[in-house]
């Protein structure tokens, strides 16, 4: 699960988010305490609290004082909102400016996506 070259505590606070957008959990849910991701990850307690903070700073997690940090109302629905943002950076417009430099255009494309789609997984 460890990426080289990507910090740690990012790499705890993604795991997190991911658990949040496909649902194992809810909002209003209970995280994981950074003891328990310390723990999980064999990692200083630090690294993981550095990781959390990210989610609190976000708004993904807010604490609810002696019991622990739980996942925020609206949070699945901000980080969805944020993935299909990075989702266009990443491989939305990488995609078109090849496709417009091999004469093809959005229609095109988008008739390849549906194609594509329209196969069964390997």
């Amino acid at each position: 699960m460890i990426e080289e070259g990507k910090p740690l505590f990012v790499q705890i606070a993604e795991q997190v988010e991911d658990s949040i957008v496909d649902g194992s959990l809810a909002e209003e849910d209970r995280a994981p305490s950074t003891n328990e991701l310390a723990a999980f990850h064999r990692i200083n307690p630090a690294t993981a609290a550095k990781g959390v903070n990210l989610l609190v700073d976000k708004g993904v997690l807010h604490k609810r004082r002696g019991i622990g940090m739980f996942v925020s109302p609206g949070a699945r629905e901000l980080l969805l909102r944020e993935r299909r943002e990075a989702f266009a950076v990443r491989y939305v417009r990488p995609l078109l400016a090849e496709a417009r430099r091999i004469g093809l255009e959005p229609e095109d494309v988008a008739e390849l996506v549906r194609a594509g789609a329209a196969e069964p997984a390997p």
